[in-house]
């Protein structure tokens, strides 16, 4: 019997155990990029969310799953974050309106709308608004955002202990 005396009687989608359930949550880096770009496009949910503070960059925590967080953050004209890593948790960074710019120890990054960064658990990055316009941008971590290690440049060593990071 050769491969080509194989036949599969009927219809193999009427075969349920071979069937794969679709996830109802993500699992893969693959699948968070998608979660953020599915909701990105979903403007409705989170435009009337959108707040801008001119002394503090202004965040939401947006969704939660089974370990991992959607968050919304703006940011105006000059506002960034530190040098910083997210602890343990891996990341997807996804610019909804306006330009970032992302910066590490060897390059910068500067992020349109629909610019997508994703990161592993331990990279270090800087992100600012040097634009004169604000920015709205999208963070999916898993697991869930608890601890941030502030870094001083160039070499990145950690200054401070990981804090952390509540909601």
């Amino acid at each position: 019997m050769s491969d080509s005396d194989l036949q599969i009687a009927g219809d193999i989608l009427e075969v349920p155990h071979l069937l794969q359930r679709p996830r109802e949550h993500p699992a893969t880096v693959a699948e968070f990029a998608g979660l953020a770009r599915s909701v990105a496009a979903d403007r409705p949910q989170w435009e009337h969310l959108v707040r801008y503070d001119a002394t503090t960059r202004w965040y939401h925590r947006l969704s939660t799953g089974p370990g991992y967080e959607v968050w919304l953050l703006s940011w105006v004209a000059g506002q960034g974050s530190e040098l910083h890593d997210h602890g343990r948790s891996s990341g997807v960074l996804t610019i909804l309106e306006g330009t970032l710019t992302e910066r590490t120890r060897r390059r910068k990054h500067v992020l349109g709308p629909g610019a997508q960064r994703v990161f592993a658990p331990g990279y270090v990055h800087q992100v600012v608004n040097d634009a004169l316009t604000p920015a709205v941008s999208l963070h999916v971590y898993h697991p869930g955002l608890t601890e941030m290690s502030a870094h001083t440049a160039p070499h990145c060593e950690t200054r401070t202990r990981p804090r952390l990071v509540t909601a």
